[in-house]
């Protein structure tokens, strides 16, 4: 039987991350995350401030992390390609990419 907790998929270094810098997932981010994980495509409608942009891009964070760390050319081209309003975009580069890398890494 599957773990039920929405962080379970995720690699132990992003769990650690997550749970020591933001506590638990947002709704959003916990209903998110199944269809993402199973590679659906997924629609979030919820409110600015509620963790949107990091749901889309923590799995995708998680597999290049997971494919660094297995050896499986991670360095070969594109791998995660997010299209961000320009009005958000330093925002999300920051609070969502950088930050999230940063902790992660640590």
């Amino acid at each position: 039987m599957p773990d039920p907790h929405p962080l379970a998929a995720f690699s132990p270094a992003v769990r650690e991350w997550f749970a020591a810098t933001l506590g638990a997932p947002t709704p959003p981010q916990a209903q998110g995350w199944p269809p993402i994980q199973r590679g659906e495509h997924t629609l979030i409608l919820a409110p600015t401030g509620s963790g949107k942009t990091l749901t889309a891009f923590l799995w995708g964070i998680d597999q290049i992390l997971r494919d660094i760390v297995a050896g499986d050319g991670a360095e070969t081209g594109v791998r995660l390609l997010y299209i961000s309003p320009l009005k958000a975009l330093n925002n999300d580069v920051e609070r969502n990419l950088r930050a999230p890398l940063e902790g992660i890494r640590a």
